[in-house]
């Protein structure tokens, strides 16, 4: 038996009283797939799209709801299945006519397009870009107006990067009235400031082709008849990245409507009015020396490497969408688009590697074709071709050269910005669930984690502790004395974070609509007045967030004065921000709706969700004076939403099948900037095995986000619940997470400085190792661990590719693995397969506290796994772990160096920073040393001159932990010191 509550206040109710409580229950007998249908099921009964339901309409009444909750539903259940519903809500490319009108069209069968006008103006070249017609094609004395010129200009920057922009000539004398949205905000501000200034273009004789310097080794050509670009090597010639070499660049200017043409596009009811008509864009962009391309988030697969979806032997042919939307139980395998888009591609082989990205966040589609789909004799060569599809916009392209993986991020990560770089708490271990109930529950759960010893960091606050979906304020009858709940975690070095989402209850009295309404705030419909949608609030508006003076208006809703019942350690969670509109087409907001500046939500909808995560992260700043890092999770997310928080992966479900999945999400969500990230433990929806869930906890311990959570309709899963030997294995994994902290610590400061993710596909750190490339079960997490998932029920056995010619050593029991070879190893219940690679020293800390807070003054141990050149090396960052002090140098960076039977502990603090110090008196407790061909007695200290023994140890200070390594006992040198310690 089920029980269901729909989440809204009944028509009739006033703001907090006991009726708005008093929500409509009904039990309804299903089976787990149907279980997982019923919030479509609702919506699409209350909402109805088919019938095309106005925004604005009333709640139905309390007894008709109840009928046709009772009666339809069971109907509706009996006769469903879990997945037409998912098929039938969204769209496809056939029902997209942007997308389809693109697709019909052949490699070279558009009219050819002709560069002209070329010329250096302020640093950039610039040209005309118009189609060359024949006499046949010339249709200017016609119905339909002769194409105007697009303008095209190119700008290059430092460390390769090229930057292409082409928008309609706003200066010509038919120029449209009304400018193409150009997306502000995800270039960082100073981007600009590293454009190299061209002081002249070279070109061929003829004139047919230009080239322009981009950097040492590396040009861009400009062909004019007919117009492409290609970035290649110049010894060599060899193209990189080429743009429109197949002639499929489309660009639908805007023009005045023809009477009688009809411009309105409909699906499942709803009318999309498209006041200014087909405005799309696309073109086809051929990655060479390319084996496999990755990227474009976000989707659910159980491959890392994007497979192709047009051409010879692909039988599935939708394209990759990228249009943030709410679905929930996602399939694990398809090219549906989710939460968040970043059309960002990167590409890799033994050639090198290469990137593209699109700034653009109007809904994308995208092909990756398969060798043939031209029917080229070139079928089959190491290209790869892609084809981009846009509702809307400009083009405003970046390409990065690399030429190594590494440097294609790097590069990337100098357009769109780094991970802001959170607080420790952060990056440790949340719990959540939709919903815990009161007060009295949360102190049940957090005194849970403590009877069973199990560190946890974080404990959250799903929708039901608000008033009645009223955002900012407290349930409370449920939650009387917020502030206390809160300092009560605090005393335990523990934090809280409830949920705010974007829509905002339309209820008078509630404060923050009357102020959005008064201040005219709200995204308005296509009549101009504010928007009225449904999500879990009913009748709702959402913040024009695009506008900045609204979110400024929005950040100082977080103040302590104007968030009453919050404390300091109050942290934020932004749900429901793609943003979701129940009875909205596709649980969207429409694409008419109007923004700032006149602005259409088809035109930003996939920002929509980074201007609100930009938003609260800002208010968060402004609470604490600037001081205190935010952490603010977001679902939906777009390029730039790395600097502003963390970002999971949505609803997923108990199964295996998105266990597997979960990997290939979280890798690509690093390669494209988003390394703050991770997976539900144990799925949001759904019930797990034991088995699963253990095995959840095992993988998502390494993740950079490591939160588990669950609907408020399963079972209670908090880990002690599952018997004491399931217990004992879950502990036993969020203890690796604890341990490994100062490793994952040091991880983050690296990512926010280079882009360089925390969660790393093989290929990452094995370039050159093809086996590595199409790997989308295990990874890596930085340069020094590998982590291989288990993936199958009742698993006996796994095989294991350990990339690279150096040894890896299991971190289990200390074994020593050659590298470059598949092995087949046991599988065992207390753990996953995880390995050290030879080479590197990995900081851990095995005092096992309450939380992170308690850890700050604990001891070190050092693991030093040697390579065939008995050598290593590491670091360790070190800071307050919560302010901004370490901006002004306030931190401590140590590399370990181990050579010639040598550790050497060295800085490497930039000398430029040293306005603020920070200091530590943390010591080293323990220097495990894992590949000594012999074993030595005695090792001496400097400074001081001061000996210890070496003997045999355990890898772990956990009960019953076997001696596999040779261990340096207290050498007692501080962390923050230099000194070495010599082996004899």
């Amino acid at each position: 038996m089920i029980q269901y509550r729909p989440k809204m206040q009944l028509a009739g109710s006033s703001p907090g009283s006991s009726k708005a409580h008093n929500l409509v229950r009904v039990k309804i007998l299903c089976s787990q797939p149907q279980f997982a249908m019923r919030r479509s099921i609702v919506r699409s009964l209350l909402f109805s799209s088919s019938s095309a339901v106005p925004a604005t309409m009333a709640p139905l009444p309390p007894l008709l709801l109840r009928y046709l909750v009772v009666i339809l539903i069971p109907l509706f259940l009996f006769f469903s299945s879990a997945s037409a519903w998912k098929k039938d809500e969204f769209r496809n490319c056939n029902q997209t006519p942007f997308c389809k009108r693109a697709r019909t069209r052949t490699p070279h069968s558009l009219p050819r397009l002709i560069v002209s006008d070329l010329l250096i103006s302020d640093g950039h070249l610039t040209a005309h870009l118009q189609p060359s017609l024949s006499s046949e094609d010339d249709v200017s004395a016609g119905d339909t107006p002769h194409p105007r010129p697009l303008v095209l200009r190119l700008s290059v920057y430092q460390d390769g990067i090229l930057r292409l922009k082409i928008d309609e000539d706003y200066s010509a004398p038919s120029a449209p009235s009304k400018q193409r949205f150009e997306v502000p905000d995800v270039v960082l501000p100073d981007f600009e400031d590293r454009r190299l200034w061209l002081p002249r273009v070279s070109s061929t004789e003829d004139g047919s082709i230009s080239s322009l310097y981009l950097s040492d080794g590396f040009e861009v050509v400009l062909r004019h008849d007919p117009f492409e670009i290609q970035v290649r090597r110049k010894r060599s010639n060899d193209p990189i990245i080429s743009l429109n070499s197949h002639g499929l660049f489309e660009f639908e200017q805007l023009r005045e409507k023809k009477e009688g043409e009809d411009w309105e596009e409909r699906f499942r009811g709803h009318t999309d009015t498209r006041p200014r008509g087909p405005q799309s864009i696309s073109f086809d962009v051929s990655f060479h020396g390319a084996e496999f391309v990755y990227g474009i988030p976000e989707h659910a697969s159980t491959s890392l490497a994007l497979r192709a979806t047009r051409g010879p032997g692909v039988e599935h042919s939708e394209p990759y969408r990228l249009f943030n939307l709410d679905v929930f139980e996602y399939l694990h395998d398809s090219p549906f688009g989710l939460y968040g888009s970043i059309p960002f591609m990167l590409s890799h082989g033994l050639k090198g590697s290469s990137g593209f990205f699109w700034l653009n966040a109007a809904e994308m589609q995208i092909d990756v074709l398969a060798p043939g789909w031209d029917d080229s004799a070139a079928a089959g060569n190491d290209r790869i071709d892609t084809f981009w599809m846009s509702e809307t916009g400009i083009v405003d392209a970046f390409f990065f050269v690399g030429p190594g993986p590494k440097d294609v991020l790097q590069q990337y990560a100098s357009v769109t910005g780094t991970l802001a770089m959170p607080q420790e708490f952060a990056i440790a271990y949340h719990q959540c669930r939709w919903n815990y109930r009161d007060e009295e529950d949360v102190a049940t759960v957090d005194a849970g984690f403590d009877e069973h010893d199990i560190p946890y960091d974080v404990l959250w606050l799903d929708i039901e502790h608000t008033d009645g979906k009223r955002y900012f304020t407290w349930d409370r009858v449920l939650f009387p004395n917020p502030e206390e709940m809160q300092k009560k975690l605090t005393a335990k070095g523990r934090h809280m974070v409830t949920i705010v989402d974007p829509h905002i209850k339309r209820d008078d009295s509630y404060y923050v609509h009357k102020e959005a309404t008064d201040k005219g705030y709200y995204v308005k419909d296509a009549t101009g007045k504010d928007f009225d949608g449904w999500c879990w609030s009913g009748s709702s508006s959402y913040p024009d967030t695009l506008n900045p003076e609204v979110r400024e208006w929005w950040a100082e809703k977080f103040s302590l004065k104007n968030y009453g019942g919050s404390t300091p350690s109050l942290y934020i969670w932004n749900d429901m921000n793609e943003p979701s509109v129940f009875n909205g087409p596709e649980i969207s907001m429409p694409r008419d709706a109007l923004h700032f500046g006149g602005v259409e939500h088809r035109e930003l909808h996939n920002v929509y969700g980074l201007y609100f995560h930009m938003a609260t992260a800002d208010g968060l700043l402004k609470r604490g004076n600037g001081k205190d890092r935010p952490f603010v999770l977001s679902r939906a997310f777009f390029a730039g939403s790395q600097r502003h928080g963390a970002i999971w992966t949505g609803d997923n479900s108990a199964d295996w099948d998105q266990l597997r999945s979960s990997v290939p999400m979280i890798l690509t969500l690093g390669l494209t900037g988003i390394s703050f990230s991770g997976a539900d433990v144990g799925g949001f929806f759904g019930n797990p095995e034991p088995e699963l869930l253990v095995r959840w906890y095992q993988l998502a311990a390494y993740y950079p986000f490591f939160r588990a959570h669950a609907h408020h309709d399963t079972k209670r899963r908090e880990p002690w619940l599952f018997g004491e030997r399931r217990t004992a294995l879950i502990r036993e994994a969020i203890h690796i997470r604890y341990s490994l902290l100062p490793y994952y610590y040091s991880l983050f400061r690296e990512a926010s400085v280079s882009g360089i993710p925390i969660m790393r596909p093989l290929w990452l750190e094995f370039p050159e190792d093809k086996k590595s490339f199409d790997n989308s079960e295990a990874f890596m997490i930085g340069e020094g661990i590998l982590v291989q998932g288990i993936y199958e029920e009742g698993q006996k056995s796994v095989s294991v590719y350990l990339p690279g010619e150096q040894s890896w050593y299991n971190m289990r029991n200390g074994a020593a693995y050659s590298g470059g070879q598949t092995h087949k190893l046991e599988v065992f219940e207390d753990s996953i397969p995880s390995f050290q690679r030879a080479g590197s020293i990995v900081p851990r800390k095995y005092r096992f506290r309450r939380s992170t807070t308690q850890m700050a003054n604990d001891p070190y141990t050092l693991v030093i796994a040697l390579n065939s050149s008995l050598a290593a090396e590491g670091e360790l960052y070190i800071d307050d772990g919560k302010s901004y002090d370490f901006e002004q140098g306030a931190y401590i960076h140590r590399r370990f160096v181990f050579s010639n039977g040598k550790l050497t502990s060295s800085t490497i603090h930039s000398a430029s920073l040293r306005e603020k110090k920070f200091s530590s008196s943390c010591t080293v407790e323990r220097i495990i040393l894992l590949g000594l061909p012999s074993a030595p007695k005695k090792a001496v200290i400097e400074p001081g001159n001061h000996e210890t023994e070496i003997e045999p140890g355990p890898l772990t200070l956990r009960g019953g932990a076997s001696s596999v390594a040779l261990v340096i006992r207290k050498p007692n040198v501080r962390i923050a010191d230099d000194w070495t310690i010599k082996v004899l």
